[in-house]
């Protein structure tokens, strides 16, 4: 997807994008600089950043985002270069490895995935804030719909969700006591084709069958696509959602909306 410099929905505004080397991070870069804003892509993997800040004209930022010393040197760098921040996209995650159900899954695998997948959150929420409270702004936090149900083979990722889910609207509520103009949402998608999705389908005959499998167990009858992820954060980053805080933007082909709530996970046994 080309930039421009036509203005657009979030033009002028600084944007940073946590995990935005690739995957859904990525697609959301692309939108927020093809709709005007100077986008800041951070990551930890410094090759795949800083192309990816290329393809959108922007900024590479190396974070490491489980660290509260990393987001204070990316804070006071954005704060020296920018002299603001106006959104804020908290979308680095990893679903984690090996065992994940609640009696299999290791503390320390546990501890990894809630400090990438919910510390992460906290922080740039911190960091946002005081970069925000004066300017303004939009956080958009990167639950899941895993945030919302249990999942069994996926314990530590869900529990992560759930955190992140319920930190948006303390984060929200607490920007609107103290009167500062920064609103926080979060928008759990389910079902998105990403890389990390085709792992689990697997290759060949066996991604077709897993995938055919899978679409039928969701309303919509396929999966998401990483750009209506993106539209979605668009949305709640811009000035078109400046009513709307502490909420929850469902993603996911209408699953949660009936009783098929639960994901199906354990789709690496059937491979």
């Amino acid at each position: 997807m080309a930039v421009t410099d036509k203005k657009g929905r979030v033009a002028d505004k600084i944007a940073l994008v946590t995990g935005g080397a690739d995957g859904i991070g990525l697609a959301v870069a692309k939108l927020l600089a093809q709709e005007g804003a100077k986008v800041i892509i951070a990551d930890i993997n410094d090759a795949k950043g800083v192309l990816a800040a290329k393809l959108v004209r922007g900024t590479f930022l190396h974070l490491d985002v489980s660290n509260e010393a990393s987001w204070q040197e990316a804070s006071n760098k954005i704060k020296a270069k920018f002299g603001r921040l106006n959104i804020l996209v908290n979308n680095a995650g990893i679903l984690g490895q090996g065992a994940q159900d609640p009696e299999h899954v290791t503390l320390a695998d546990w501890r990894k995935i809630h400090a990438i997948n919910l510390d992460s959150v906290f922080l740039g929420c911190k960091y946002a804030i005081g970069l925000m409270k004066k300017s303004g702004g939009s956080i958009v936090n990167m639950s899941s719909r895993s945030g919302i149900v249990g999942v069994p083979f996926a314990a530590p990722y869900a529990s992560t969700k759930a955190g992140v889910r319920n930190h948006t609207k303390s984060v929200a509520l607490y920007c609107a006591a103290k009167n500062y103009p920064i609103r926080c949402n979060s928008v759990h998608p389910a079902s998105i084709m990403t890389e990390m999705w085709k792992a689990m389908l697997g290759t060949g005959q066996t991604f077709k069958k897993n995938l055919k499998h899978h679409s039928e167990h969701i309303p919509m009858k396929r999966f998401g696509t990483v750009l209506e992820v993106a539209q979605a954060v668009l949305f709640l980053a811009s000035a078109e959602s400046s009513y709307t805080t502490g909420s929850e933007l469902v993603v996911d082909g209408g699953t949660l909306a009936g009783t098929l709530t639960s994901p199906d996970t354990n789709i690496k046994k059937k491979v």
